[in-house]
């Protein structure tokens, strides 16, 4: 099911839209609320929305209709599954601090596969990485005093590290880095109960 979204808060001060859009899975809370708060304590000013990515930032080689329909199209009858939050860790080149996901990776990476085509593929800098983003942009320096405080803060963390991923949301960046929900595509049904 596809869901068009009303201007969110940035996109109603006039923000203006530029041609970088990205796919990802917001976290529910608790584990959200507490990502988010953990985020703004790692880099102060930031105003995060805990989320995973499924297709990183991209300019589009149309419309951004078309990549909706592209990506409803795609994610139509697939099943909702969990993920599991595991560890932390940092990547090398842009120092950016993550948590790594563990049980529900595989679907991350086979639906980012599936996906990067047509009407969103992009060329990524990268090898896709499934992971949460924790703190990004902070200077080489403090990359280890701010790595010590986020393994602190969430070896503290006491709730549930698993959360179901139901729906997804494409979103747009604006000239004043401000991401905008343009539209959410619900996953098929409940998640797959995991066996442990």
């Amino acid at each position: 099911m596809l869901r068009l979204l009303p201007p969110t808060e940035c996109g109603s001060s006039g923000a203006e839209g530029i041609n970088c859009y990205a796919l990802v899975a917001y976290i529910p809370d608790p584990l959200g609320r507490f990502l988010d708060d953990l985020r703004r304590d790692l880099v102060p000013g930031c105003n995060p929305h805990a989320h995973v990515t499924l297709l990183p930032p991209r300019p589009l080689p149309g419309s951004a209709e078309a990549a909706v329909k592209h990506i409803q199209e795609h994610i139509s009858g697939l099943p909702a599954f969990d993920l599991h939050a595991t560890e932390i860790g940092v990547f090398p080149v842009t120092n950016v601090i993550y948590i790594e996901l563990g049980m529900g990776r595989s679907r991350l990476v086979d639906l980012h596969s599936g996906l990067n085509d047509g009407a969103v593929h992009y060329d990524e800098p990268f090898p896709y990485h499934p992971h949460i983003t924790l703190a990004q942009e902070i200077g080489a320096g403090n990359v280890d005093e701010v790595l010590a405080e986020a393994r602190r803060m969430w070896a503290d963390y006491r709730h549930t590290r698993i959360f179901p991923v139901q729906e997804v949301t494409f979103v747009q960046n604006t000239k004043n880095n401000c991401w905008l929900d343009l539209a959410t595509v619900q996953l098929d049904r409940e998640p797959i109960p995991v066996l442990r």
